[in-house]
């Protein structure tokens, strides 16, 4: 986000309400302005003061109060807002904005904001499955009125089924999707791999590396919050996968390679930021291999080279690779640009304190097919990524 936008969270009475803070902190921590209001029920729940220390922001409760300032404050939130969320929603604040009621602060700031407005939805399974309910959401969905459905799970009156709120966040991954200003990928489908494969010894043994994902993640976030339709196929990784994207889990190298040439022909941009195995074990035991007295000796095979098929195979489509080295990094990196046909390369020294596998943060040099170098300084990932992109699409501009 290139400056500092303004959210405006609107909770709504329910067991669900002091979920809303996690959101409101997570948000706060990515430097969002944040306004709280708050409807009469949900002050029984939860304080106002929680609300305010979090936001840092005075909380909004009562339509009539002193202003603190002299403005009309539903429609000064209105105008302040780059979105509204209201989290959680309930089928009152669902019905009301469906059919055009304003009685409250809440619902008068949403009928006055041009910004987008996204539902969060937390109640009852019965209630949420009511076919008013339903109708009321389907009605504002057509309105252009977004929605974060809820979970299914055990619910605090004790059922079971929809109507849990979303998670967290997810939730808050959701908004600063939409708040991200840049939206250059528009109409583009970006195809991006990331973590590690595996290559089984036999039932109970593999090899693999030690890439955690963040990186690739952290590229397939970028694109969808660029407004690209994104796929990300994964390796096992222990990251949450993101929101708005379509995922895609595998754990060999082979099925890496389907999936990836499944969606090859379709992809405007492939960034290729898996640690794929190169090597398999050549001859599989169906049965676990039992410790013996000596040494165990494994002979491996070479398997797919993914990165290479999509360079030969490319027509059109914008092809980046990773090279994760431990030394030589430019000129292996150079190397391998030439001989896998790609458009980008994105070079990494795995043994800096700041790079590599697990980190949070990368320090990188992307490199362009005509071997221009574009040395980045240490960024999070998600940074990369956004520089990433900016050169991608500068070039095709």
């Amino acid at each position: 986000m290139n400056k500092e936008k303004t959210v405006v969270i609107g909770v709504c009475g329910g067991i669900a309400v002091y979920k809303a803070l996690d959101v409101i902190s997570r948000l706060k921590k990515k430097n969002v302005n944040v306004h709280v209001i708050m409807t009469k029920s949900a002050t029984e729940f939860v304080s106002p003061l929680s609300f305010q220390s979090l936001s840092q922001n005075m909380v909004i409760t009562d339509m009539f109060a002193e202003p603190k300032a002299w403005e009309i404050q539903h429609v000064s939130l209105a105008k302040k807002a780059d979105l509204m969320a209201i989290i959680p929603a309930t089928a009152n604040i669902v019905g009301k904005v469906a059919n055009g009621i304003a009685d409250d602060m809440l619902s008068t700031t949403i009928m006055a904001t041009k910004a987008p407005v996204v539902f969060a939805p937390a109640m009852n399974t019965n209630m949420y499955t009511n076919s008013i309910v339903q109708e009321n959401i389907s009605k504002l969905k057509g309105l252009g009125y977004e929605f974060i459905a809820p979970e299914s799970g055990r619910l605090a009156c004790g059922d079971v089924g929809d109507g849990k709120l979303a998670d967290t966040e997810s939730i808050a991954e959701f908004i600063l999707s939409k708040l991200n200003s840049k939206k250059d990928l528009n109409g583009k489908k970006v195809l991006v791999t990331a973590g590690p494969t595996i290559s089984k010894i036999d039932p109970v043994r593999y090899i693999t590396n030690g890439s955690s994902g963040k990186m690739g993640y952290a590229v397939a976030e970028e694109a969808r919050d660029r407004g690209a339709e994104v796929t990300l196929i994964s390796g096992p990784t222990n990251l949450k996968p993101p929101t708005g994207i379509e995922f895609i889990s595998i754990q060999s190298n082979s099925e890496m390679y389907d999936e990836v040439l499944k969606r090859f022909g379709n992809s405007d941009i492939i960034v290729k930021s898996a640690a794929v195995a190169d090597y398999k074990i050549k001859s599989y035991s169906e049965e676990k291999i039992k410790k013996g007295s000596g040494d165990l000796i494994l002979e491996f095979t070479r398997d797919n080279d993914i990165l290479k098929s999509l360079g030969k195979m490319k027509k059109n489509q914008i092809l980046v690779g990773f090279a994760a080295e431990s030394h030589n990094l430019i000129e292996n990196a150079k190397g391998k640009i030439k001989n896998k046909n790609l458009d980008y390369i994105v070079a990494n020294d795995i043994t800096d304190n700041d790079a590599g596998f697990a980190k949070d943060t990368n320090k990188v040099t992307i490199i362009k097919k005509d071997e221009t170098l574009i040395p980045l300084e240490v960024m999070d990932k998600k940074k990369v990524a956004g520089s990433l992109f900016d050169i991608v699409i500068k070039d095709l501009k």
